[in-house]
């Protein structure tokens, strides 16, 4: 599958039948998601946007006790359709890497004030890393 086929793939693909992440993905040229229709008027899933998403960047926004992979307020990991960029820790990769997939497709999450940055916990409970998890859009 060329990445164009793969991309168009992703982006028609309903994110909530891929773990029910987000309630609807993205689509290159349809209609914007009727905000009306499905009550998501002035939520952050009513927003829709032409800009292609270039990638998504996590950023450490609060960081307590001691983190074993040494995230430090600041931090940055970008995530792009080719691979990762910066150091992030495993056990945070995967439990964020669902949502990062999903807004890098551009998928949008109703509850959410700014439909493109979320937050996200470490899942290390006593030594919580809180990322920014912001989608980046060219132009």
């Amino acid at each position: 599958m060329s990445d164009c086929d793969r991309r168009d793939f992703c982006k028609t693909l309903s994110c909530s039948l891929v773990g029910g992440l987000a309630v609807f993905a993205g689509t290159g040229g349809a209609a914007p998601v009727n905000a009306k229709e499905h009550g998501l008027e002035g939520k952050g899933g009513s927003v829709k946007t032409t800009e292609k998403v270039t990638a998504v960047i996590a950023k450490v926004k609060s960081q307590e006790g001691s983190c074993g992979m040494g995230h430090k307020v600041g931090d940055e990991t970008r995530f792009t359709e080719s691979g990762v960029e910066g150091r992030i820790c495993i056990h945070a990769l995967y439990s964020m890497l669902p949502a990062v997939f999903a807004m890098l497709f551009d998928a949008q999450f109703p509850w959410l004030d700014d439909p493109d940055t979320k937050t996200h916990a470490c899942p290390d409970a006593y030594n919580p890393v809180v990322f920014e998890i912001t989608r980046v859009r060219e132009g």
